[in-house]
């Protein structure tokens, strides 16, 4: 569960990072999400495959409850807010030109959509 959650993780992580950023303070979250999410998997899989779980007295399964329930939380409001922007790609890039460029062009709009998904 926890390669499949850096797996993904990192694909959102590259998709979003690979679209020009219209709404920065939106996708900023949405990054902010991805990589602190990674990084803590990263730490999570290391703690059981460096063996610190037979040190540390703690109850595993809850913990491991209580991480994939708050990473669901904060990946479900990262989805939102990336649903949003890209839902926004037809507005106008500038309202006062008098050229028709919208916020999202086709590929980058298509990108977002993956790392909506």
């Amino acid at each position: 569960v926890l390669l499949s959650l850096q797996l993904f993780g990192t694909v959102v992580w590259i998709l979003v990072s690979a679209t020009r950023v219209p709404l920065p303070l939106l996708q900023g979250w949405v990054m902010f999400v991805a990589v602190t999410a990674w990084f803590l998997s990263v730490v999570f899989l290391c703690v059981f495959l460096f063996s610190y779980a037979n040190r540390i007295a703690i109850n595993w399964n809850q913990a491991d409850f209580l991480f994939h329930g708050a990473t669901f939380v904060f990946y479900f409001g990262a989805f939102l807010l990336q649903a949003a922007t890209t839902s926004l790609h037809h507005l106008p890039r500038n309202f006062n030109s008098t050229t028709q460029e919208t916020l999202l062009a086709e590929h980058e709009y298509n990108i977002s959509i993956a790392a909506s998904v």
